[in-house]
Protein backbone atom coordinates (compact mmCIF):
# COMPACT_ATOMS: atom_id res chain seq x y z
CA UNK A 1 0.00 0.00 0.00
CA UNK A 2 1.31 3.43 -1.24
CA UNK A 3 2.41 5.29 1.80
CA UNK A 4 0.68 9.03 1.48
CA UNK A 5 0.05 12.03 3.88
CA UNK A 6 -3.14 13.95 2.77
CA UNK A 7 -4.93 16.03 5.06
CA UNK A 8 -7.74 17.00 2.49
CA UNK A 9 -8.67 13.26 2.35
CA UNK A 10 -12.09 13.49 3.73
CA UNK A 11 -12.38 9.74 3.38
CA UNK A 12 -9.96 9.13 6.00
CA UNK A 13 -9.29 12.37 7.61
CA UNK A 14 -11.40 14.83 9.68
CA UNK A 15 -10.61 18.57 9.24
CA UNK A 16 -7.67 19.70 10.71
CA UNK A 17 -7.89 21.20 14.55
CA UNK A 18 -6.80 24.69 14.70
CA UNK A 19 -6.62 24.86 18.72
CA UNK A 20 -5.29 22.45 21.27
CA UNK A 21 -8.01 19.85 22.28
CA UNK A 22 -7.01 19.67 25.86
CA UNK A 23 -6.53 23.44 27.20
CA UNK A 24 -7.79 25.42 23.80
CA UNK A 25 -4.71 26.95 23.12
CA UNK A 26 -3.80 28.36 19.74
CA UNK A 27 0.11 27.85 20.29
CA UNK A 28 -0.03 24.40 18.53
CA UNK A 29 3.06 23.34 15.91
CA UNK A 30 4.24 20.37 14.28
CA UNK A 31 5.75 17.78 15.59
CA UNK A 32 6.31 14.68 13.85
CA UNK A 33 5.32 12.77 10.27
CA UNK A 34 4.90 9.44 11.09
CA UNK A 35 5.72 7.36 8.20
CA UNK A 36 5.62 3.95 9.88
CA UNK A 37 2.07 3.06 8.66
CA UNK A 38 -0.02 3.52 6.02
CA UNK A 39 -1.49 6.01 5.35
CA UNK A 40 1.18 8.47 7.08
CA UNK A 41 -0.50 10.72 9.98
CA UNK A 42 0.92 14.07 11.54
CA UNK A 43 0.82 15.16 15.38
CA UNK A 44 1.28 18.34 16.86
CA UNK A 45 2.23 19.55 19.88
CA UNK A 46 0.66 22.39 22.03
CA UNK A 47 3.88 24.52 22.78
CA UNK A 48 1.40 25.83 26.34
CA UNK A 49 0.42 22.56 28.00
CA UNK A 50 2.79 20.13 25.96
CA UNK A 51 -0.19 17.93 24.66
CA UNK A 52 0.25 15.97 21.84
CA UNK A 53 -2.72 14.76 19.59
CA UNK A 54 -3.11 13.34 16.00
CA UNK A 55 -3.96 16.37 13.40
CA UNK A 56 -5.56 16.10 11.16
CA UNK A 57 -7.44 13.14 12.97
CA UNK A 58 -8.27 10.03 11.51
CA UNK A 59 -12.20 10.23 11.09
CA UNK A 60 -14.73 8.32 12.99
CA UNK A 61 -15.49 5.63 9.93
CA UNK A 62 -11.96 5.32 9.88
CA UNK A 63 -11.43 4.37 13.43
CA UNK A 64 -14.09 2.15 13.89
CA UNK A 65 -13.22 -0.20 11.05
CA UNK A 66 -9.64 -0.41 12.70
CA UNK A 67 -11.31 -2.45 15.88
CA UNK A 68 -12.49 -5.53 13.64
CA UNK A 69 -11.54 -8.63 14.24
CA UNK A 70 -8.25 -8.14 11.79
CA UNK A 71 -7.31 -5.69 14.56
CA UNK A 72 -7.43 -8.65 17.49
CA UNK A 73 -6.52 -11.76 15.08
CA UNK A 74 -3.10 -9.53 13.98
CA UNK A 75 -4.10 -9.39 10.04
CA UNK A 76 -4.23 -5.93 10.19
CA UNK A 77 -0.79 -3.65 9.88
CA UNK A 78 -2.20 -1.69 12.98
CA UNK A 79 -3.01 -4.47 15.23
CA UNK A 80 -3.52 -5.55 18.93
CA UNK A 81 -3.43 -9.58 20.02
CA UNK A 82 -6.31 -11.16 21.41
CA UNK A 83 -6.09 -11.42 25.22
CA UNK A 84 -8.32 -14.69 25.54
CA UNK A 85 -5.39 -16.64 24.06
CA UNK A 86 -3.12 -15.35 26.63
CA UNK A 87 -5.89 -15.59 29.29
CA UNK A 88 -3.89 -17.92 31.90
CA UNK A 89 -0.77 -15.57 31.23
CA UNK A 90 -2.57 -12.12 31.80
CA UNK A 91 -4.35 -13.10 34.82
CA UNK A 92 -1.16 -12.91 36.80
CA UNK A 93 -1.23 -9.34 36.39
CA UNK A 94 -4.98 -8.23 35.61
CA UNK A 95 -4.91 -9.76 39.58
CA UNK A 96 -1.79 -7.82 40.45
CA UNK A 97 -3.62 -4.89 39.51
CA UNK A 98 -6.63 -5.91 41.62
CA UNK A 99 -4.78 -6.36 45.01
CA UNK A 100 -3.37 -2.98 44.57
CA UNK A 101 -6.42 -0.92 44.34
CA UNK A 102 -8.17 -2.96 46.51
CA UNK A 103 -6.02 -1.52 49.36
CA UNK A 104 -8.17 1.60 48.41
CA UNK A 105 -11.50 0.25 47.08
CA UNK A 106 -12.83 -3.35 48.19
CA UNK A 107 -16.03 -3.64 46.70
CA UNK A 108 -18.64 -1.78 44.21
CA UNK A 109 -19.58 -1.28 41.15
CA UNK A 110 -16.44 -1.44 38.37
CA UNK A 111 -16.44 0.20 34.58
CA UNK A 112 -13.61 -0.62 32.89
CA UNK A 113 -13.44 1.33 29.90
CA UNK A 114 -12.29 -0.29 26.58
CA UNK A 115 -12.94 -3.40 27.94
CA UNK A 116 -12.31 -5.91 24.80
CA UNK A 117 -13.19 -9.36 25.55
CA UNK A 118 -13.84 -8.40 29.26
CA UNK A 119 -10.83 -10.47 30.78
CA UNK A 120 -9.92 -7.75 33.58
CA UNK A 121 -13.68 -7.83 34.38
CA UNK A 122 -13.81 -11.17 34.51
CA UNK A 123 -11.23 -11.28 37.52
CA UNK A 124 -12.30 -8.43 38.58
CA UNK A 125 -16.18 -9.77 39.17
CA UNK A 126 -14.89 -11.71 41.99
CA UNK A 127 -14.88 -8.91 43.94
CA UNK A 128 -16.90 -6.13 42.20
CA UNK A 129 -20.02 -6.48 39.59
CA UNK A 130 -18.65 -5.53 36.28
CA UNK A 131 -19.39 -3.27 33.56
CA UNK A 132 -17.81 -2.32 30.77
CA UNK A 133 -17.46 -0.27 27.76
CA UNK A 134 -15.91 -1.19 24.29
CA UNK A 135 -15.92 0.60 20.97
CA UNK A 136 -15.27 -2.79 19.04
CA UNK A 137 -17.92 -5.26 17.87
CA UNK A 138 -15.52 -7.65 17.67
CA UNK A 139 -14.99 -7.70 21.23
CA UNK A 140 -17.42 -6.31 22.43
CA UNK A 141 -19.75 -9.04 21.45
CA UNK A 142 -18.26 -11.61 23.45
CA UNK A 143 -17.78 -9.14 26.31
CA UNK A 144 -21.41 -8.78 26.20
CA UNK A 145 -21.71 -12.91 26.42
CA UNK A 146 -19.91 -12.77 29.70
CA UNK A 147 -21.80 -10.16 31.75
CA UNK A 148 -25.29 -9.04 29.34
CA UNK A 149 -26.58 -5.52 29.28
CA UNK A 150 -23.77 -4.26 31.50
CA UNK A 151 -21.63 -4.21 28.22
CA UNK A 152 -21.91 -0.79 26.59
CA UNK A 153 -20.80 -1.85 22.87
CA UNK A 154 -20.17 1.75 21.84
CA UNK A 155 -18.61 4.92 23.14
CA UNK A 156 -18.49 6.10 26.62
CA UNK A 157 -20.42 9.07 24.84
CA UNK A 158 -23.28 7.40 24.41
CA UNK A 159 -23.27 4.83 27.82
CA UNK A 160 -26.50 4.32 29.91
CA UNK A 161 -24.95 3.96 33.20
CA UNK A 162 -26.23 6.03 36.07
CA UNK A 163 -24.03 9.00 37.54
CA UNK A 164 -22.50 8.09 40.71
CA UNK A 165 -22.67 5.20 40.52
CA UNK A 166 -19.04 3.22 39.97
CA UNK A 167 -16.61 2.84 42.89
CA UNK A 168 -13.90 1.92 40.32
CA UNK A 169 -13.41 3.06 36.80
CA UNK A 170 -10.34 1.80 34.74
CA UNK A 171 -8.80 3.11 31.37
CA UNK A 172 -5.98 0.60 30.56
CA UNK A 173 -3.91 2.18 27.80
CA UNK A 174 -6.89 3.47 26.42
CA UNK A 175 -6.98 7.29 27.08
CA UNK A 176 -4.65 7.54 23.99
CA UNK A 177 -7.30 6.02 21.59
CA UNK A 178 -9.69 8.93 22.39
CA UNK A 179 -9.94 12.52 20.22
CA UNK A 180 -11.86 14.34 23.42
CA UNK A 181 -9.78 13.28 26.57
CA UNK A 182 -11.51 16.65 28.65
CA UNK A 183 -15.27 15.13 28.01
CA UNK A 184 -13.66 11.57 28.55
CA UNK A 185 -12.12 12.12 32.33
CA UNK A 186 -15.63 14.78 32.96
CA UNK A 187 -17.79 11.97 32.30
CA UNK A 188 -15.91 9.28 34.37
CA UNK A 189 -15.75 11.73 37.66
CA UNK A 190 -19.80 12.59 37.18
CA UNK A 191 -19.99 8.00 36.53
CA UNK A 192 -17.59 7.83 40.34
CA UNK A 193 -19.06 7.93 43.65
CA UNK A 194 -17.77 9.87 46.11
CA UNK A 195 -14.44 8.62 47.24
CA UNK A 196 -14.24 6.25 44.20
CA UNK A 197 -11.03 5.89 42.10
CA UNK A 198 -10.20 6.68 38.73
CA UNK A 199 -7.19 4.07 37.47
CA UNK A 200 -5.30 4.95 33.73
CA UNK A 201 -2.38 3.70 32.30
CA UNK A 202 -0.85 5.73 29.43
CA UNK A 203 2.41 7.09 28.07
CA UNK A 204 4.13 9.61 29.42
CA UNK A 205 5.63 11.64 26.88
CA UNK A 206 7.91 13.73 28.33
CA UNK A 207 10.06 10.95 29.32
CA UNK A 208 13.44 10.57 28.47
CA UNK A 209 12.22 7.15 26.01
CA UNK A 210 9.80 9.35 23.73
CA UNK A 211 12.34 12.23 23.10
CA UNK A 212 14.75 9.82 22.18
CA UNK A 213 13.03 7.80 19.79
CA UNK A 214 11.36 11.03 18.57
CA UNK A 215 8.94 9.61 15.52
CA UNK A 216 10.14 6.24 15.84
CA UNK A 217 8.68 5.89 19.56
CA UNK A 218 6.14 3.01 19.48
CA UNK A 219 3.50 4.85 20.68
CA UNK A 220 2.82 6.96 17.72
CA UNK A 221 0.46 4.40 15.94
CA UNK A 222 -3.08 4.78 13.76
CA UNK A 223 -5.00 4.38 16.79
CA UNK A 224 -3.77 7.05 19.20
CA UNK A 225 -5.22 10.21 18.46
CA UNK A 226 -4.25 11.65 22.16
CA UNK A 227 -0.59 11.90 23.78
CA UNK A 228 -0.22 12.99 27.32
CA UNK A 229 2.75 13.93 30.13
CA UNK A 230 2.17 13.65 33.71
CA UNK A 231 1.84 17.13 34.09
CA UNK A 232 -0.73 17.80 31.85
CA UNK A 233 -2.73 14.70 32.43
CA UNK A 234 -2.81 15.22 36.44
CA UNK A 235 -3.71 18.97 35.44
CA UNK A 236 -6.63 17.57 33.32
CA UNK A 237 -8.09 15.54 36.39
CA UNK A 238 -7.44 18.01 38.85
CA UNK A 239 -9.44 20.45 36.85
CA UNK A 240 -12.34 17.96 36.47
CA UNK A 241 -12.34 17.93 40.09
CA UNK A 242 -10.29 14.60 41.78
CA UNK A 243 -9.40 15.82 45.31
CA UNK A 244 -6.01 12.86 44.82
CA UNK A 245 -3.78 11.90 42.57
CA UNK A 246 -1.06 9.44 42.58
CA UNK A 247 1.20 8.37 39.79
CA UNK A 248 3.00 5.25 39.69
CA UNK A 249 6.19 4.83 37.59
CA UNK A 250 6.31 2.25 35.87
CA UNK A 251 3.00 0.47 36.91
CA UNK A 252 1.41 0.39 40.02
CA UNK A 253 2.53 -3.36 41.26
CA UNK A 254 5.92 -4.67 40.71
CA UNK A 255 7.82 -6.97 38.58
CA UNK A 256 6.83 -10.19 38.90
CA UNK A 257 3.09 -10.36 37.03
CA UNK A 258 5.43 -8.66 33.94
CA UNK A 259 7.82 -11.79 33.81
CA UNK A 260 4.82 -14.47 33.98
CA UNK A 261 2.85 -12.66 31.64
CA UNK A 262 5.05 -12.43 29.01
CA UNK A 263 5.74 -16.65 29.01
CA UNK A 264 2.22 -16.30 26.83
CA UNK A 265 4.76 -16.09 23.93
CA UNK A 266 7.33 -18.37 24.92
CA UNK A 267 8.34 -20.99 22.50
CA UNK A 268 11.09 -22.49 24.08
CA UNK A 269 13.22 -22.20 27.01
CA UNK A 270 15.82 -19.50 25.60
CA UNK A 271 12.86 -16.97 25.41
CA UNK A 272 13.39 -16.54 29.05
CA UNK A 273 16.41 -14.52 27.84
CA UNK A 274 13.53 -11.71 27.64
CA UNK A 275 13.00 -11.40 30.76
CA UNK A 276 16.50 -9.78 30.96
CA UNK A 277 15.07 -7.06 28.81
CA UNK A 278 11.81 -6.66 30.65
CA UNK A 279 13.37 -6.47 33.76
CA UNK A 280 15.74 -3.60 32.85
CA UNK A 281 13.15 -1.65 32.01
CA UNK A 282 11.14 -2.11 35.07
CA UNK A 283 14.00 -0.95 37.23
CA UNK A 284 15.39 2.26 34.77
CA UNK A 285 11.23 3.08 35.12
CA UNK A 286 12.58 3.80 38.77
CA UNK A 287 14.74 6.27 38.08
CA UNK A 288 12.31 9.77 38.32
CA UNK A 289 12.67 13.09 39.83
CA UNK A 290 10.57 16.22 39.19
CA UNK A 291 9.23 16.12 35.94
CA UNK A 292 11.82 13.61 34.24
CA UNK A 293 11.06 10.14 33.97
CA UNK A 294 13.77 7.39 32.11
CA UNK A 295 10.94 5.87 31.00
CA UNK A 296 7.75 6.26 29.25
CA UNK A 297 5.13 3.90 31.64
CA UNK A 298 3.11 5.30 34.13
CA UNK A 299 -0.28 4.24 36.02
CA UNK A 300 -2.12 6.93 37.40
CA UNK A 301 -4.79 6.97 40.09
CA UNK A 302 -6.87 9.70 40.57
CA UNK A 303 -9.65 9.82 43.74
CA UNK A 304 -13.23 11.61 43.62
Amino acid sequence: MENTFDIHNSEIFDSPLSSCPLCSSLHINKLYIITSYSPSFKVDQCSDCNFIFMNPRFNEKTICNMYSNDYYSGAAEYSYYDERKAEKFSNYVWDSRLRALRKYVKSGNFLDIGCAFGGLLKRASKYFTPYGVDLSEYSGKHAKELFGDNIHIGSLNSHPFDYDFFSVVTMIELIEHVADPVSLIKESYKLLKENGLLLLQTANMNAMQAKLLKDKYAMYMPGHLSYFTTRNLTDLLRQAGFRKIKVYYPVEFGLLPKLLKSRYRFKSAFDYIRWLRISYYHCISKIRFGNFAATSSMVVYAFK
